[in-house]
């Protein structure tokens, strides 16, 4: 068994890590896209932006999450050759065609009739799977491979992965930590979320590795408090408004934003009976999202609430304004 990095390994972008099982079987886990800095300066190494290795082994695509960073080199995947299946969460399957249909259109054409041909290809690709629970993926070269996701607590259908490679061809054999550990538990971090996030469930523990692939992009900070970040929030907030003008944030579109607006809310929740500057009542503030991207991933984010995805996402009930540009 061997690990080959074809992304993120000498930048913090452009996740792509290739498990390979035998010589004639490997799986990837993510297949991110270089951005900035990593793009730019070549801090990817030799890895290039695109797909650089062969597919001929590669029984299938594991997605830990929709971030670009971590499935934006999915389009020059498919235009490699590569057939397999994609394993998602369920959250994750719902959001990766929005994902993608957006970064198409801004990177690589704006046809639409070309976008819905690769989502179509997409979406019969992908095989959602709930979280804490075994799949078994496949046999091969006697080597039974099983995979598990585990909340990351990072974005909705964030996931850590778990592979089992066990020696043993049995088809349905499945990893366990009890009895003989004949198997060998792989685990991947993908991006981690903090706990406490107010719409997502907190990561869950590993119970077993005997490989660990860390990604540790914020390794070497120490992270505010939730609670001293919002009050930071409400404190910037009020100090625009009482000299009338307007709070321009730049988020994320999946997660930060989604995030940002529930802060919000709960802060116009907390304060309703006040005003947020003189004749300003907080329930009279105005919120726009300039991103559809954004608007879409939000109005998904909050049918989870009560989907099929299990994901204890929280609905967020407050009404945004789309931005609409006058040119």
């Amino acid at each position: 068994m061997q690990i080959i990095h074809h992304g993120g390994k000498f930048g913090v972008t452009g996740s792509c890590h290739e498990l390979v099982i035998s010589d004639s079987a490997a799986i990837l886990i993510d297949c991110g896209l270089l951005q900035g800095n990593d793009d730019r300066n070549g801090r990817g190494g030799r890895t290039s932006p695109f797909i650089d290795f062969p597919l001929e082994r590669i029984k299938g695509l594991v997605l830990t999450h929709v971030h670009i960073d971590h499935c934006g080199r999915i389009p020059h995947l498919l235009g490699a050759g590569f057939q397999g299946p994609i394993w998602c969460s369920e959250a994750s399957a719902l959001l990766l065609p929005l994902v993608l249909g957006d970064a198409v259109k801004v990177g690589i054409s704006r046809d639409r009739h070309l976008i819905a041909r690769f989502l179509d290809s997409v979406k019969k690709r992908l095989i959602p799977l709930p979280y804490d629970r075994w799949h078994h993926l496949g046999c091969w070269d006697g080597r039974s491979v099983s995979l598990r996701l585990q909340q990351a607590g990072h974005i909705l259908g964030s996931a850590y992965v778990e592979v089992s490679v066990n020696p043993s061809p049995q088809p349905e054999q499945t990893a366990t930590i009890t009895g003989p550990r004949d198997d060998t538990i792989v685990v991947f971090s993908g991006d981690l979320g903090a706990p406490f996030a107010p719409l997502l469930p907190d990561p869950t523990p590993p119970e077993r590795a005997d490989i660990l692939v860390l990604e540790s992009t914020y390794g070497d900070r120490q992270h505010e408090g939730r609670e001293q970040r919002r009050e930071r929030l409400y404190r910037v907030i009020v100090r625009a408004l009482e000299n009338r003008g307007a709070l321009l944030v730049p988020a994320f579109s999946i997660g930060r934003t989604q995030e940002l607006l529930y802060e919000i809310e709960d802060l116009i929740s907390r304060h309703r009976t006040e005003e947020a500057a003189a004749g300003l009542p907080w329930d009279d503030l105005e919120i726009i999202v300039d991103s559809p991207l954004a608007l879409n991933v939000t109005r998904s984010m909050t049918g989870c609430a009560g989907s099929g995805t299990k994901e204890r996402s929280k609905p967020l009930r407050r009404t945004v304004t789309p931005y609409r540009s006058s040119r």
